[in-house]
């Protein structure tokens, strides 16, 4: 699989789109002045404890306080508010030795949230879910600080090894090294991209998050609630981060800064892939040369079409999303079951990709088409876990109920991506009408009489061509003949079908057009 990263910057902000064999799977936007995304640290104060959801609420700074449940306090948060605190007093120009730092005892699970948080304490905290409509950003005080290989988890000593790394041998070779290379007080996750790293790749990755860490120590020292402490590194950077592999074979930038970061943090982590960052100057939208723009508008509209005919209906209601597969025009086969078995499978890969591109979180039920035999309700069920293999985020899948539906449960970290791919009729500005040809008869009338007096010869005017008909209708008696003889020189018309109903234009005896 050949995997592209088209990274357009704009005005405004970065929009990101990754294609894997040419096809659009994810679409990320990240605007200039993006704040609480996923993964920042903000220094926050408890505003409210409440105990019947045994949760509080916390002032990061945003409009809405954050959402902190008991669930997401982290076993070592008694250790972390002793850190907050510690650090935010500390007086000395050096921060002090982490590996050193005394850690608190863990909390239970089935604890209550003012058990402890006593006195609506100054706390560090992680966002973990973006602020979605009228919520505030989900919190957790469970921190991680994500690297290219390892993930750094402060306030314990627990090193975990992915399970997606299925070799034993590579497992406890894994273990073992980190095991060796971490210092006291840090939790170690390797990740599945660490698989056949040697000592000094994972150590180097292992340093620059500690050094992290110790940033934010630092900007810990004098900061007063609400401040952002240490923001997630940007879009580009993070998904070159967690995405890029050996699939990976071309990235291109249109905005000289953001092409150096790219190869800079490249050189840094994979030096051999240091020639896929490539710098777009060839003048046309960078999205168009490489098909994302016809990409976006034919996936992010209420329909999608599949290419045997088939097609998916997706709606989105205040609870769920609601999926209807609807069979096409197309037979692979004379059997009913057979069409119905290869049309779903087609869909449950767009669906797959669907949910990717437009980040769609929370519940999903799929209508697909009825099936009777039970085998082929398992091989659905099978394709689908394996097409959402791709997908980073967490998911679960149901097997298809006896009423042919499909429940899917997928994490959602921030605002679903809704692009509107409609676009406002020119001719009656989204009313659904149009002015009458009869008041555009006059319109066109009025201006042109305007330019004779103005001079003007040779006048020609363009127009859509069923406008262009209607003013030739009637030969001697036409509306252009009738306008010849009232103005006493010729009036042209021609059709240009570029234009829209109702748009006209005047042209001189020099075919310039003429500005009204």
């Amino acid at each position: 699989m050949n995997k592209e990263l088209i990274i357009n910057a704009a005005p405004n902000g970065v929009e990101i789109a990754l294609l894997e064999d040419k096809k659009l799977v994810e679409l990320h936007q990240e605007s200039n002045d993006a704040s609480f995304t996923v993964g920042d640290l903000y220094l926050g104060k408890v505003k409210k404890l409440v105990p019947g959801m045994n949760a509080a609420f916390v002032d990061v700074g945003f409009e809405k306080d954050g959402f902190l449940h008991y669930t997401d306090l982290s076993p070592y948060v008694r250790s972390i508010l002793k850190f907050t605190t510690q650090s935010i007093g500390d007086k000395s120009e050096d921060i002090f030795d982490f590996a050193k730092f005394q850690t608190e005892p863990e909390i239970i699970k089935t604890g209550k949230i003012g058990e402890v948080l006593t006195g609506k304490p100054n706390i560090l905290v992680q966002i973990l879910k973006e602020p979605i409509a009228a919520k505030g950003p989900r919190l957790s005080c469970e921190i991680s600080l994500p690297g290219r290989f390892v993930v750094l988890t402060p306030f314990n000593d627990i090193v975990a090894v992915s399970r997606k790394i299925h070799s034993s041998d590579e497992r406890k070779r894994l273990q073992k090294i980190v095991e060796a290379i971490k210092t006291k007080n840090f939790g170690v996750i390797v990740r599945t991209a660490a698989e056949g790293k040697n000592t000094a790749e994972l150590h180097e990755d292992l340093n620059n998050l500690v050094t992290q860490w110790k940033q934010i120590q630092q900007n810990l020292k004098n900061a007063t609630p609400p401040s952002k402490i240490l923001g997630e590194t940007d879009k580009t950077t993070s998904i070159l981060r967690d995405l890029l592999n050996a699939d990976f074979n071309k990235i291109v930038v249109n905005d000289k800064n953001i092409y150096n970061d790219a190869r800079n943090y490249i050189q840094k982590i994979a030096p051999d892939k240091i020639d896929i960052v490539n710098f777009y100057q060839n003048g046309s939208p960078i999205f168009d040369s490489f098909g994302v723009t016809k990409q976006v508008k034919g996936s992010f509209g209420k329909t999608v079409n599949l290419a045997s005919g088939a097609y998916l209906i997706i709606e989105h209601t205040e609870a769920l999303h609601v999926i209807d597969v609807n069979s096409g025009y197309k037979s692979v086969s004379a059997n009913q079951e057979e069409n119905a078995l290869q049309t779903n499978l087609e869909a449950a890969e767009e669906i797959a990709r669907q949910l990717r591109l437009r980040d769609i979180g929370g519940i999903i039920v799929v209508d697909f088409i009825d099936m009777k035999l039970p085998d082929n309700k398992r091989k659905l069920a099978d394709a689908m876990e394996e097409f959402m293999k791709a997908d980073r985020a967490k998911h679960a899948i149901l097997p298809i109920s006896k009423f042919g539906l499909m429940q899917i449960t997928r994490q959602r970290m921030k605002p679903e991506v809704n692009i509107n791919t409609q676009e406002v009729c020119p001719s009656c500005n989204g009313t659904g009408k149009v002015s009458s040809t009869l008041i555009l008869e006059d319109e066109i009338e009025k201006n042109l009489s305007y330019l004779i007096m103005q001079k003007h010869k040779g006048l020609t005017i363009a127009v859509h061509p069923i406008m262009e008909a209607y003013l030739r209708k009637g030969l001697l008696l036409s509306k252009r003949m009738k306008w010849s003889w009232k103005y006493k020189q010729k009036i042209k018309v021609r059709s240009n079908t570029s234009y829209h109903l109702t748009e006209y234009h005047f042209f001189d005896e020099h075919d310039e057009e003429i500005k009204l």
